[in-house]
């Protein structure tokens, strides 16, 4: 289901909208290998006619789980936009498609949250990656513990012609 808006509503008064989108209504599943979406979008929104356009303002809120990708070590992001704006002209060469005199808010709501999708999600900003985790299993004898088991030179002098 879209997040439909009745022009015919909107002559008189604003219209108050609260309520959730969820991943599938967005078209937002396997969107980014990385992003993964996991809650529904959250939308609290005032719709009002202004002249010959539609003018829509609020908050949108939505859970995200996310893949480092330095270390691919994943965590939640939470996604806000807290003053959401959308003016959408009635006439003209950008008029909004009116379907029975409703205009869905759907797409314009996907892609503005596209638009606030982290481009290269971290888990923190000084995250190091895979090499800092590696650095992280040191012996007590100085040696690290990938350098034991992970030596592509050992597994190479192994081998014989």
């Amino acid at each position: 289901m879209s997040l439909l808006v009745n022009l015919r509503h909107l002559e008189k008064k604003s219209l108050f909208l609260r309520g959730e989108l969820t991943v599938q209504e967005l078209e937002l599943e396997n969107i980014d290998e990385v992003i993964h979406p996991s809650e529904p979008l959250q939308y609290d929104l005032e719709v009002q006619k202004v002249e010959k356009a539609i003018l829509v303002q609020g908050s949108l809120k939505m859970s995200l789980q996310c893949d480092c990708v330095r270390c691919l070590e994943s965590f939640p992001y939470q996604l806000a936009h807290p003053h959401w704006t959308c003016h959408l002209p009635l006439e003209g060469e950008e008029r909004v498609v009116l379907t029975s005199d409703c205009v869905d808010l759907t797409p314009y709501i996907r892609e503005d949250i596209l638009l606030e999708f982290p481009q290269r999600p971290l888990c923190k900003p000084e995250c190091s990656g895979l090499i800092g985790l590696l650095h992280d299993n040191v012996s007590p004898g100085g040696q690290h513990e990938s350098e034991k088991t992970l030596s592509a030179w050992d597994e190479l002098d192994k081998l014989k012609f």
